[in-house]
């Protein structure tokens, strides 16, 4: 099997995206802590209950919009939890599927942190662009995420 090695412009591109993924979610958790000792993941998690219909999501959903495993979900959901943040339950739909719901001292933590995580990443990603380059960004974004949602990112061995 031949190595097709980078272009230099791929290159470029590939450092400036792999900085960007190292660097923002680490610059965001920062305020997140500071502001309200969560994690960029652990207010995504809020959001996301807060943004739902009766403020509670199947655990498999909340994972699917998180973006995350169902065991690395239910970690940071017991972490919630302890923190009263965040309760477990049974779906009020389906009795076999284990439902998340933010409580109301989520919910205001969340409402808090929210201008501060906006202000936040308004100042670190698009105070810089301009209107063409968020429209290619959000374009380009979503070609990755593409990718990323098929099984084309899994490595294969090559047979031999």
């Amino acid at each position: 099997m031949t190595t097709q090695w980078l272009t230099v412009d791929e290159r470029a591109a590939w450092l400036a995206l792999l900085s960007t993924t190292t660097m923002l979610p680490a610059a965001l958790d920062a305020a997140l802590v500071r502001e309200g000792k969560l994690s960029l993941f652990d207010y995504n998690v809020l959001a996301m209950l807060s943004e739902s219909a009766e403020l509670t999501l199947p655990m498999s959903e909340l994972a699917a919009r998180t973006s995350a495993s169902l065991s690395r979900l239910s970690h940071v959901v017991k972490k919630l939890e302890a923190r009263s943040l965040v309760s477990r339950c049974t779906h009020p739909e389906d009795a076999r599927v284990t439902a998340a719901s933010i409580t109301g001292g989520g919910l205001e933590l969340v409402r808090r942190l929210a201008p501060v995580h906006v202000q936040q990443v308004r100042q670190l990603v698009f105070d810089s662009l301009d209107a063409d380059d968020v429209a290619d960004l959000a374009r380009i974004g979503r070609k990755i995420v593409a990718g990323l949602k098929s099984d084309h990112w899994i490595l294969r061995t090559p047979a031999p």
